[in-house]
C-alpha cells in the first residue's frame, strides 16, 4: 500500500510501499477512501504524543471501505462503508461498560497507538464496538470531518455543554473544531459568538451564523466584551484551540452558573484556573474527549435531513502525496476550516 511515514520525530513525511496490514481477530481492515489532516496528526509527528512508536503513518479521522474482516468480528462484512471515531474503546473496562468509550481504559486510536489512515489501508481494533456504517446519503468526505473535530464538537456543545434554546455560547477558535461547535450549536437553538485573530477564519464563522469578535490577549478586556456581547456573558463557552490565556478569558467571562468546555489540548504546568471565579459563580469545568460510536446516531440524523452540513467546513481537497509539506505546515500556515486527503493513489 502506499501511504505518509515518517521515521523521526519532527524529520522527513515520505511517501512509500509499505506491506498491507491483516486484520485483528478483533479488528478489520479499510481501504481508505477519505482522510482528514487534522492538528492533532501535528501534534503527532512533532513528538507531543507517547501513544507513537517510530516509524509511524498518521491519520485518525477517515472513511471509507472493509476491505478484510477478523475472525472475532460479528457486525460486519467486506464491502461494509464505514467511519469510527479516532478514539476506539476496548469494551470490556469500566468506563466503556458504562458506554463512555472515548475515555477507554485501553483504547486504541489510529494513527496514535497504531498505524494511522495516511495509507490506502489502515486496520481498526475492536470492530464491533466502534465502526460506525455510513448511510447512503453521507458522501465519504464528509464522512471523513466526523472522527474527530465534528464528534469531538457534538458532544463537547451537546452532552458536556448541554446546550440550551436561546443560550449563549462563545467558541474561542475557529478551526476545523471550533466552527463544527458554532454549527452545531447553532442547530440546537443557541446563539453564538466566535473569537479568532484571524480574518479568514471569522468569516467562516459568520458564514455559519455566528457573532464574531477579533482575539485580544489581555484577558481581563477579552472577558469584559465578551459579556457585553453576550448580554452578562455566555451560558457555555468552548475553548477550541487551547491555549492557557484562553483558558482564563473563557471561564472569566461567564455568567453565574456557566460552563467551560475544553476541547484544545493544552501545555502541562502552563495553565492557570482562576479558582476563585469557579467557586464564588458556581461554574463547572469540563473536559470533553472525542464521542463514542453510540452517540453517533443522533448526529448522522441531523447531517442527513440537513440540520448540520459538515461538508461545508471542507476548504481543500488534498492527495496524499501533498501530505509531506501540508502536515508539517500545520502550525505555521493554518489555512480556515478543515483539509481532506481524497486521492489515498495520487
Amino acid at each position: 500500500m502506499r501511504a505518509a511515514l515518517y521515521t523521526q520525530f519532527q524529520g522527513p513525511i515520505t511517501i512509500e510501499e509499505l506491506p498491507g496490514p491483516a486484520p485483528e481477530p478483533d479488528g478489520v481492515v479499510v481501504n481508505v477512501e477519505a482522510t482528514g489532516l487534522c492538528r492533532s496528526d501535528w501534534h503527532g509527528w512533532m513528538g507531543h504524543d507517547p501513544d507513537i512508536v517510530l516509524p509511524h503513518v498518521p491519520g485518525h479521522e477517515l472513511a471509507g471501505t472493509i476491505v478484510a474482516v477478523g475472525s472475532d468480528v460479528t457486525r460486519w462484512q467486506i464491502g461494509d462503508r464505514v467511519t469510527v471515531p479516532f478514539v476506539a474503546g476496548c469494551g470490556k473496562c469500566e468506563q466503556c461498560r458504562d458506554g463512555n468509550e472515548q475515555v477507554c481504559e485501553r483504547q486504541f486510536q489510529p494513527g496514535f497507538t497504531g498505524w494511522g489512515s495516511f495509507a490506502e489501508l489502515v486496520a481498526l481494533r475492536f470492530a464491533d464496538r466502534n465502526l460506525v456504517a455510513i448511510p447512503p446519503e453521507v458522501d465519504v468526505v464528509t464522512a471523513a470531518t466526523l472522527g474527530c473535530r465534528f464528534a469531538t464538537s457534538f458532544r463537547a456543545v451537546v452532552d458536556q455543554g448541554r446546550v440550551g434554546a436561546d443560550e449563549w455560547v462563545a467558541v474561542h477558535g475557529c478551526g476545523g473544531v471550533g466552527l463544527a461547535a458554532i454549527m452545531i450549536a447553532k442547530a440546537y437553538g443557541a446563539n453564538v459568538v466566535a473569537v479568532d485573530p484571524d480574518s479568514g477564519a471569522r468569516e467562516l464563522a459568520r458564514s455559519l451564523g455566528a457573532k464574531t469578535m477579533v482575539h485580544d490577549p489581555d484577558a481581563i478586556k477579552m472577558s469584559k466584551a465578551l459579556k457585553e456581547a453576550t448580554d452578562g456573558g455566555p451560558h457555555l463557552s468552548i475553548d477550541a484551540i487551547g491555549n492557557p490565556v484562553v483558558v482564563s478569558t473563557s471561564i472569566e467571562s461567564l455568567r453565574r452558573r456557566g460552563r467551560h468546555v475544553q476541547v484544545g489540548l493544552l501545555p502541562e504546568n502552563e495553565t492557570l484556573i482562576p479558582m476563585g471565579t469557579v467557586i464564588g459563580r458556581e461554574l463547572e469545568v469540563l473536559g470533553s474527549h472525542g464521542m463514542a460510536a453510540h452517540r453517533y446516531p443522533e448526529m448522522m440524523e441531523m447531517i442527513i435531513d440537513g440540520r448540520l452540513d459538515p461538508g461545508r467546513l471542507v476548504t481543500r481537497r488534498i492527495p496524499l502525496s501533498e501530505v509531506t509539506e501540508a502536515l508539517p505546515e500545520m502550525d505555521s500556515m493554518q489555512r480556515p476550516g478543515v483539509t481532506v486527503i481524497d486521492r489515498l493513489d495520487a
